[in-house]
């Protein structure tokens, strides 16, 4: 849209002014949606989050993005800034812990809002059973392991 504009004032209106450059207002991008777990990713100690960007950049490119983390209940704390693009996994996780994450993305006018929270378990299949022994004892077998 290219919008022109008149000088009114006692005398009169002036002639129309040459059309505008069509500027378009910007600032902060929308939040990151769809916050989900990418399964495959998934360790002892790891967990990956993937997102799709936000559908309302305001007109400014993504830069990059901000993932946080924090153990439920707990405040949250920034895990990894300078992210490019949607996905990122994260490390030095405590197993049986359950985690929060939010995402933000970030454009030359600064921060979103947060993406919805995902909430996970750090937890993996465990290993298998090590050092089995059996014995007869009383006609019964009995099993032992680590």
């Amino acid at each position: 849209m290219h919008a022109t504009v008149a000088a009114i004032n006692a005398y009169g209106s002036s002639s129309e002014s040459a059309a505008g450059n069509g500027a378009i207002i910007t600032t902060t991008p929308g939040a990151p949606n769809s916050l989900t777990e990418v399964v495959a990713s998934r360790t002892k100690s790891t967990l990956g989050l993937s997102w799709t960007a936000p559908v309302f950049i305001d007109g400014a490119v993504i830069i990059d993005y901000k993932v946080n983390v924090a153990e439920q209940g707990q405040s949250s704390t920034i895990t990894a800034t300078g992210v490019m693009g949607t996905s990122y996994t994260v490390t030095g996780l405590t197993a049986g812990k359950t985690y929060e994450f939010k995402v933000e993305a970030r454009n030359s006018y600064g921060y979103s809002s947060s993406s919805g929270v995902l909430t996970l378990l750090c937890a993996f299949v465990p290993d298998s059973p090590t050092t089995i022994t059996t014995a007869n004892v009383n006609d019964k077998v009995s099993v032992s392991w680590n």
